[in-house]
């Protein structure tokens, strides 16, 4: 299944400048998703961060990790009606590469185990072949 960007607004509740997703590419409920963020020149927290050595902030990698995960979690839970869904925290997690303008960050999230409407998951991002950030983190949903 792929989903463009009006479908995964349909399902978490961020919105610009804060959705960090622009499709995916590939999803397999209850086995994986494989998400794109197309990181332009553009985006607002370049201007800060690093003005003349951009660099995407790790913890906006993470954001889009997370949110690839909600997607995933939503599909593979059959989680109906409006659903919120909470980031709870990270087991592990590291950075190995920066991400600057230009680069397209390819995100893939798997299950490492599910309990009730809790998913710890596991995600990798990369640029090309590199692996720049890996980390498992657990999510919760509540209906709203």
């Amino acid at each position: 299944m792929q989903l463009g960007v009006q479908e995964i607004k349909k399902i978490i509740p961020h919105r610009f400048p804060f959705l960090l997703i622009d499709r995916v590419t590939e999803l397999v409920a209850n086995e994986k998703i494989v998400a794109v963020k197309n990181v332009s020149a553009n985006e607002h927290f370049f201007e800060g961060h690093f003005p003349s050595e951009k660099i995407m902030p790790g913890v906006l990698i993470l954001e889009a990790m997370a949110q690839a995960g909600c997607v995933y979690f939503y599909y593979s839970q059959n989680l109906q009606g409006k659903n919120c869904h909470f980031y709870l925290g990270k087991t592990t997690g590291r950075f190995s590469a920066p991400v600057v303008p230009g680069d397209q960050l390819v995100i893939e999230v798997s299950t490492v185990k599910f309990i009730a409407k809790t998913g710890i998951l596991k995600a990798t991002a990369k640029v090309g072949d590199k692996v720049v950030a890996e980390s498992e983190f657990a999510l919760s949903a509540k209906e709203v």
